[in-house]
C-alpha cells in the first residue's frame, strides 16, 4: 500500500498525537532500519501533519541509541518539507528560566559516535551548517508564542551532550561560561540530517530545570524534568496548533536549496 503524503513532520511526545483530526499510523521501513515508532498522520487546520515521537511510543530510546537517520529518512520518505522538534531542556543562563521557550538559532555538539550523515560516499558531500534552524519557522515560532503569552527567548544555542547522563557541574559551569543558554542530548544530529535532506527544522525548547553548574540550585533529576515538562505540556501543544497553520506554503529560505554546490 502507498504511503500518504505529508506536509510538516513534528518530533516529540506521545501526547501530541490526540491534536491530530484523523490521526491513523503508518509503518515505515527505510534504509537505516525503522524509526523510533509507527508515524501518526492527521491534519491539523487543513495542514497534513506527520507526527513520530523520538524516544518511542513508550519512551523507550534513550538519546544516545535513537536512530536518528531512520527517523528523519521516515518524514522525507512521507514528502515532509518542514519539521518541528520540541524537546525538555535544561537552562545554562539564570535570566533562562524554567517554563520558558527558547527557539535556538544555534547548537554546539558535544556528542560521540551517532551516525549523523546519510553521505558516506563515493561522492563527497559538504552541506553548510552555519544557520542551522529555519529562518521562517523561527519567525513564526517566535510570533505565535509571543501571541499566546509564553515566555520565548528569541535566540539561543543549544549545546548537545551525549546522554544518557546529566552534566557534572565543572561540564556545567564550562558551558554556562561560554554563554551558551541551552542544554539537550537530542537536538545533533535531528536538526543536521533534515539540512542534509533539504528539510526546514526549527526547535523549540521547553525549559524543565536549571543545569548542574548554577549556583545556589539543586543539580537537575529526572523526576524534576518530567515535572515541569508536565506542567508546561498545554503550552507545547498550544503553540504547535497555532504555528502549523501559519507557516507559510512558500519556502524562501536557504534550506531547501542545502545541497546545491555541496558535492565534489
Amino acid at each position: 500500500m502507498a504511503l500518504p503524503k505529508a506536509e510538516i513532520g513534528v518530533f516529540g511526545g506521545s501526547g501530541f498525537t490526540s491534536l491530530l483530526d484523523g490521526a491513523e499510523e503508518y509503518l515505515i521501513d527505510t534504509p537505516y532500519g525503522a524509526p523510533s515508532s509507527p508515524v501518526t498522520i492527521g491534519e491539523i487546520s487543513g495542514r497534513t501533519v506527520a507526527f513520530l515521537p523520538r524516544h518511542g511510543q513508550k519512551h523507550e530510546l534513550p538519546p544516545h541509541m535513537i536512530d536518528y537517520r531512520a527517523n528523519v529518512w521516515a518524514m522525507k520518505e512521507l514528502g515532509v518539507s518542514r519539521i518541528i522538534g520540541p524537546n525538555a531542556c535544561g537552562s545554562l543562563q539564570p535570566n533562562v528560566k524554567p517554563g520558558d521557550f527558547v527557539i535556538c538559532d544555534q547548537f554546539v555538539d558535544r556528542t560521540s559516535g551517532r551516525k549523523d550523515t546519510f553521505y558516506d560516499g563515493p561522492v563527497t558531500t559538504h552541506i553548510s551548517s552555519a544557520d542551522p534552524y529555519c529562518p521562517t519557522m523561527r519567525q513564526v515560532a517566535i510570533e505565535q508564542a509571543r501571541a499566546l503569552g509564553i515566555t520565548v527567548h528569541e535566540t539561543g544555542t543549544v549545546v548537545v551532550i551525549q546522554g544518557p547522563r546529566f552534566s557534572t557541574r565543572a561540564e556545567s559551569r564550562w558551558f554556562a561560561s561560554q554563554g551558551w543558554e541551552v542544554i539537550n542530548m537530542t537536538q545533533y544530529p535531528e536538526c543536521y540530517l533534515a539540512r542534509e535532506l533539504e528539510i526546514c527544522y526549527c526547535n523549540i525548547s521547553l525549559i524543565t530545570d536549571h543545569d548542574a553548574g548554577a549556583e545556589g540550585i539543586e543539580p537537575v533529576s529526572n523526576d524534576e524534568v518530567v515535572r515541569v515538562f508536565a506542567e508546561n505540556n498545554e503550552n507545547v501543544r498550544a503553540l504547535l496548533h497555532a504555528m502549523i497553520p501559519a507557516l507559510p506554503e512558500a519556502r524562501p529560505c536557504s534550506c531547501a536549496h542545502a545541497l546545491e554546490g555541496a558535492s565534489f
